[in-house]
């Protein structure tokens, strides 16, 4: 081959393997150039609605990935890891995600750690075509509502039993003993305390389950508290009397709350009745009432046996009775406390107990003062109740 035929044929294949070097570049190039294709994106504004929701709310992805959450979600042990934590939630999030039909059901939910469930409802649905919306309402507070009402139904009607069960034994009584007036006469008395008992205890259902309607005071007035301790201690004096009991009271001027008078009479009335019924006569009740900075209290003082520590938590439950039988003998329903704790509520403030389980107890309400006292008084020394040891002397 000639020298100048073998330089030209060079020259072209060296053109050719630079064009094949320039066009496997550009491919590479333009292969790498190509963006992936984008994720399917979340509607606008679902995050912004997760953000506000109250339940638990969630975005998911139809692998179960959690794409988006509300801060509730986080919060109540909903997701983990990006993941769902519950099973049973994820089995139905599966399910959506295949066939595309809305499902809710009400679930009971173990709770890591903890030997209680929690029961809610939960809501899932398709969002657009490649995401699933989930709902988690919490209910567990409302179960126990239920049940505590249930509860409630159930104390009732039990005690509601043993007067009329008693009624209807000494009418048979005093049928069968028609012809002896002594004994007609001493069952008679008999069906007039248990009516009595029973006329009381229907009074305080009544009045138990309109406070627990009721748990904001609609139009609270200007209330002194001078006039409710005068008012609830005019009520028991005859009681107070015929037990040797005298009643005390030191109250310090202007002192005033927002609320309904006749619910703190009844607050301090059942309070002052409690500490006469367990109090030995000869023995003194004192009532004291002052302003404690932003707070007005009033303290119910008596000399009766003491509250054990560990039946102090439990005084206030509807029902509940220290000593069943001595309260029974007392004409006590085991609602009177209950009764004062939810008009303390009620008028947004707490009911506390101090005993040292053996001599006396202090009952102290703790109201929210109004602005009137403030404006009239500058606070002062507290002026203590009488104590079971200074009434002794």
């Amino acid at each position: 081959m000639q020298p100048t035929t073998a330089a030209i044929l060079g020259g072209v294949a060296g053109m050719l393997i630079s064009f094949l070097v320039w066009a496997a570049i550009t491919m590479s190039d333009r292969e790498r150039a190509v963006e992936p294709e984008p994720e399917p994106e979340v509607p606008r504004g679902v995050g912004d609605v997760l953000a506000v929701l109250r339940s638990s709310g969630l975005v998911l992805d139809h692998s179960g990935g959690v794409v988006k959450s509300s801060p509730a979600a986080i919060t109540y042990g909903i997701v983990r890891n990006g993941r769902l934590v519950h099973p049973e939630i994820s089995a139905m999030v599966a399910q959506v995600a295949r066939d595309g039909v809305i499902r809710e059901a009400q679930l009971e939910l173990s709770r890591s750690g903890l030997s209680n469930v929690a029961y809610v409802a939960a809501r899932v649905a398709p969002l657009g075509t490649e995401h699933v919306l989930l709902l988690v309402d919490d209910q567990t507070q409302g179960r126990r509502v239920e049940e505590t009402r249930r509860d409630f139904v159930a104390n009732v009607s039990h005690e509601l039993k043993t007067p009329v069960g008693g009624i209807s034994l000494l009418a048979e009584a005093v049928m069968d003993a028609k012809d002896d007036p002594e004994a007609v006469d001493r069952f008679a008395r008999r069906m007039q305390s248990e009516a009595v008992r029973l006329s009381s205890l229907i009074k305080e259902i009544v009045e138990l389950s309109r406070l627990q309607g009721t748990p904001v005071l609609q139009d609270p007035q200007l209330v002194e508290i001078e006039d409710v301790v005068a008012l609830a201690l005019e009520h028991l004096r005859i009681e107070a009397e015929a037990k040797s009991i005298t009643l005390t009271d030191k109250v310090a001027d202007d002192l005033y709350v927002r609320g309904d008078e006749d619910m703190l009479i009844t607050a301090v009335r059942n309070l002052v009745g409690n500490a006469i019924s367990y109090s030995d006569p000869d023995t003194a009740v004192g009532v004291g009432a002052r302003l404690q900075g932003d707070t007005v209290e009033i303290a119910v003082t008596d000399q009766g046996p003491g509250i054990p520590e560990h039946e102090q938590a439990r005084i206030f439950e509807r029902f509940y009775r220290m000593d069943a039988a001595r309260s029974r003998a007392t004409g006590g329903t085991g609602l009177g406390l209950s009764i004062v704790k939810h008009i303390c509520a009620n008028h947004g403030g707490d009911i506390q107990v101090w005993s040292d389980g053996a001599h006396g107890s202090t009952f102290t309400i703790r109201l929210p003062v109004a602005a009137e006292s403030l404006e009239a008084v500058t606070p002062q020394p507290p002026t203590p109740t009488p104590t079971p040891k200074e009434s002794r002397t």
